[in-house]
């Protein structure tokens, strides 16, 4: 068979361990299933954001909630066009993250700091999330007052802003790496330079301490921090549950029902963080391994499970669309008001007056509710 050699690191189809092997037979699947998984995810996300901005939806959950929106969709879109370009039509006598078409390894490159910045984003927009309910929850009457429509457009600004510093590092730390052939085993073909996309030496100085930014603050504090508030949003569930009991049995059906909603909010956002930390957890302790690990270590593992950590990702991208309908009427109410519009005329109006008549009639048996809406971002 003719083609062109290259003088090349060793690729992780030649290495023989377990891990590498089960990389190299999940590679065929991963592109295919990521690309499904991106497009319903982004359509899933963008009727998150419509319904999550409207007037009625908006409180300080909700804000974090749209721009968690926001940046899932901005990284499932860019993982598609790379799903696409790099699984799919990958260069068939190349080896995966190799091209020669240079504006697509460019694309590689922006690739490979866009991704992280956007998955570093969601995970600390996680975190404000936890944190603005833990204090509302803990501290009812400050908590109302911190926990702000403004405070936390500010929350998220200085989130985006900071993520985009933090990862300045790691920017430097991949490069476009162009490889030409160093000689042919066959005078009749013709070869062209590949590219790819490289990291800087990992006694580099600039590559020890992204690693370490990376490891402490994008993994450790985030996970560690996750962990304690959602204990402590059980506890706080479970406190909540009690007080309710209590309130029926002295008949007070209305703070009872208050309750109630307050605490399916919170299970919705815990069902949020805790699917979250599912996904992260194990891979962050396996990136903190990589601090106190053989250089080795992180191609022999880390690597070879990357592919697979991005499909769990990418699936938590796209899956709270699901949480939100099965566990906040108001979302459900919202999303068929504006979204059922599209159905046959006579099936939208029986939709809309059951499910609508049904809220205006939960609005107007405790008017308190709104109050509590726009306070502390509750969309039960």
């Amino acid at each position: 068979m003719n083609r062109c050699v290259y003088e090349d690191v060793v690729r992780f189809e030649t290495k023989s361990s377990s891990l590498s092997h089960f990389r190299t037979q999940y590679a065929y699947m991963h592109g295919p299933i990521c690309i499904v998984i991106c497009i319903f995810g982004i359509i899933l996300n963008a009727a998150n954001i419509v319904v999550l901005t409207r007037k009625n939806m908006m409180t300080s959950i909700n804000v974090i909630l749209t721009w968690l929106a926001v940046v899932d969709n901005l990284k499932m879109t860019d993982y598609l066009i790379f799903a696409i370009g790099f699984y799919v039509m990958k260069d068939p006598d190349l080896a995966l993250m190799n091209t020669y078409n240079i504006h697509k390894g460019k694309y590689l490159e922006f690739h490979a700091s866009f991704a992280i910045v956007c998955h570093n984003i969601g995970v600390w927009l996680t975190v404000s999330l936890a944190i603005f309910r833990f204090l509302y929850i803990w501290f009812p009457g400050r908590g109302k007052l911190f926990c702000t429509v403004t405070r936390a457009k500010i929350t998220v600004a200085l989130i985006y802003v900071t993520i985009a510093i933090i990862c300045i590092p790691n920017y430097y730390t991949n490069f476009l790496d162009k490889k030409t052939p160093k000689h042919l085993n066959s005078s009749n073909v013709t070869c062209h330079a590949k590219y790819t996309v490289n990291m800087i030496d990992q006694k580099d100085p600039v590559f020890i301490a992204n690693t370490y930014i990376q490891a402490i603050f994008t993994k450790l504090v985030p996970c560690v921090l996750l962990t304690v508030l959602t204990f402590l949003l059980i506890y706080a569930m479970h406190q909540a549950y009690q007080k309710r009991k209590v309130l029926l049995s002295q008949g007070h059906d209305q703070d009872a029902r208050r309750h109630h909603e307050h605490n399916r909010t919170t299970g919705m956002l815990l069902a949020v963080v805790i699917l979250f930390l599912l996904v992260e957890l194990p891979f962050g302790i396996l990136t903190l391994m990589i601090v106190f690990s053989p250089a080795e270590w992180m191609t022999k593992v880390y690597d070879n499970l990357g592919e697979f950590h991005e499909l769990l990702a990418l699936f938590n991208n796209a899956v709270n669309f699901l949480l939100y309908c099965s566990m906040s009427k108001q979302f459900r109410k919202t999303f068929i008001s504006i979204f059922c519009r599209c159905l046959p005329k006579q099936n939208y109006r029986i939709i809309n007056m059951t499910e609508m008549s049904q809220f205006n009639n939960s609005m107007n048996h405790n008017h308190l509710n709104t109050t509590h809406v726009q306070t502390d971002g509750h969309m039960g």
